[in-house]
């Protein structure tokens, strides 16, 4: 009788170790869950950083705007507006640059699109993240994240431009009377 009632208390503290163990290790990857994503977020920065074709950069930003908007969605979960806002507004400065690099290549966008249509896509999406992100904001905060989508939406404007420009050659001619 006493042999299984040993055992029994073996196993019942195996387990016990082992749920501490477990416990632990689900403890340590939720408080490690938001270093990774800013680590992932600064490798992302540092590549769109260091990259000096403006087509290559145009690709690396859309990969770092997702990593961006994302953070910035959990600083609000957590609280902390001021920092979300801080990230959707170095977010927006990167775009404006990119945008400026592209059309300083002097390339016409409408033969050689590259860069241009990747980030005027990854834009018209990111606009529409933030708009879901303004939503959930008190009515006062509100402004200043519009302020942001509303510098993105006139850099998205700009690539549209671009790619579709209006140029009276390329209309149908008008019958004359």
């Amino acid at each position: 009788m006493k042999a299984p009632l040993n055992l029994l208390r073996r196993i019942s503290g195996k387990m016990t170790r082992l749920s501490t163990i477990r416990y632990a290790l689900f403890a340590a990857l939720v408080i490690c869950a938001p270093l990774r994503a800013q680590d992932k977020l600064t490798e992302e920065l540092a590549r769109y950083q260091h990259e000096a074709d403006p087509v290559r950069k145009a690709r690396e930003l859309v990969k770092l705007g997702d990593a961006q908007i994302e953070f910035a969605k959990k600083q609000l979960k957590a609280g902390d507006e001021v920092a979300s806002l801080h990230t959707l507004e170095q977010y927006s400065d990167e775009v404006r640059d990119t945008v400026a690099a592209l059309v300083a290549m002097g390339v016409d966008p409408e033969k050689k699109p590259a860069g241009f249509k990747e980030l005027q896509i990854s834009l018209r999406e990111t606009i529409r993240r933030v708009d879901d992100l303004i939503f959930t904001l008190n009515v006062d905060k509100r402004p200043f994240f519009r302020e942001v989508r509303n510098d993105l939406f006139a850099n998205q404007n700009q690539l549209i431009d671009k790619l579709f420009p209006r140029n009276d050659e390329h209309r149908a001619p008008k019958a004359n009377p």
